[in-house]
């Protein structure tokens, strides 16, 4: 096992390609051929989960949030970073971050802890544009159905909870090979024409490559021909925050004791109360203040979110409960979710979460 098949199992859950420009994702120390001897999960690589990793014999280190996330001008023991960095290098264990990538992701970080929370029928908030695009090609009729299953194999075709989407119609294309060219059909130096199938299908933009390359393996001319368009389509399933509905209207004060039961947190702040039941919730893990309005506007009853500024409680105006439950609590389910994901691929190697709280912030009760 290779630190590179650890992180192919958690991208193909949550691709780089979903992260936000400003974030900082993927292996920030280590190398990807390493063996993995062992796997330990975090919110935060702090000295303490360093030291834990060390001595359990841990060289392989997964956090939600990047150890490395601005510039760094130096490395040396004057800063904790500093020092989990030279331990890091010292020991030989690699770190990996999942961050923005994981939240974005279906089934990501805003979805466990909506589940947690119990809601149904959940859908993004605020979904992810330009994360789609469409391959055009043309290929002899017989082989129609040889290039759909090479591209499908990639990933392609998904529209929804749909597969193996498509489509196609037949015309003629033409083309005249020069003395260089080594024709599938027609003959060098003439003129020919010949049935084709006009093949259409959509794919997640990250899988481009990927695609492409199917496309070229499987494709009998020479030259295949193909278009790429990068689309305006909203793909429902990638984006910030979550949206959805408790089994039942809850009384607002019994809603915001549940969910300090649920996220074990001693303290929550929020704006006024609205005066009528909790049913519509709205969510994000971690610093979501700029999908308030996004939820106003879908009108929820309650948005969850963290790192709110003083005036921005004021952007409800009593239409909308707005709770601030804390960075950590609201993205602290992240561990569970990166530990089930590798589970899932890899049965017969468990993955450790730190025994360490890291949270940074302290409550005076």
């Amino acid at each position: 096992m290779t630190v590179r098949n650890l992180i192919q199992s958690i991208e193909k859950n949550a691709p780089r390609a979903y992260s936000e420009e400003w974030d900082n994702v993927g292996l920030l120390i280590g190398n990807e051929d390493s063996t993995v001897t062992g796997v330990l999960i975090a919110l935060e690589l702090t000295e303490a989960v360093m030291q834990e990793a060390i001595d359990g014999n841990f060289n392989f280190i997964i956090t939600h949030h990047p150890l490395i996330f601005s510039g760094i001008k130096k490395i040396n023991s004057s800063d904790s970073t500093g020092r989990i960095i030279q331990k890091a290098i010292t020991h030989c264990i690699a770190v990996y971050t999942a961050h923005t990538n994981l939240d974005n992701a279906p089934d990501g970080v805003n979805h466990i802890l909506a589940n947690k929370i119990g809601l149904k029928e959940t859908v993004v908030l605020s979904p992810q544009p330009h994360q789609s695009s469409k391959l055009i090609t043309f290929v002899p009729v017989e082989y129609a159905q040889k290039i759909r299953e090479a591209i499908f194999a990639t990933g392609a075709g998904c529209i929804g909870n749909y597969d193996f989407c498509s489509f196609s119609v037949e015309g003629e294309g033409t083309f005249r090979a020069n003395n260089h060219a080594h024709p599938f059909a027609g003959e060098t130096g003439k003129y020919h024409i010949e049935k084709e199938r006009r093949i259409e299908t959509v794919f997640p933009s990250y899988l481009s490559k990927q695609v492409v390359a199917a496309l070229f393996s499987a494709h009998p001319y020479e030259e295949p021909a193909y278009d790429l368009y990068k689309l305006e389509n909203i793909n429902g399933k990638i984006g910030s925050g979550v949206i959805g509905s408790l089994p039942e209207p809850m009384d607002e004060k019994d809603f915001l004791l549940k969910l300090k039961y649920t996220l074990n947190i001693p303290v929550l702040r929020h704006s006024d109360f609205i005066g009528k039941p909790i049913k519509k919730v709205a969510l994000c893990g971690g610093a979501g203040s700029f999908l308030i309005r996004s939820a106003l506007e879908q009108k929820a009853d309650v948005f969850i979110t963290a790192d709110i500024k003083y005036h921005d409680f004021f952007i409800p105006d009593k239409k909308m409960l707005l709770v601030d439950a804390g960075h950590y609590e609201t993205e602290q389910f992240s561990t569970e979710l990166l530990q089930y994901i590798l589970n899932q691929n890899f049965s017969n190697f468990a993955a450790q979460i730190s025994v360490h709280n890291t949270n940074a912030v302290n409550y005076l009760i």
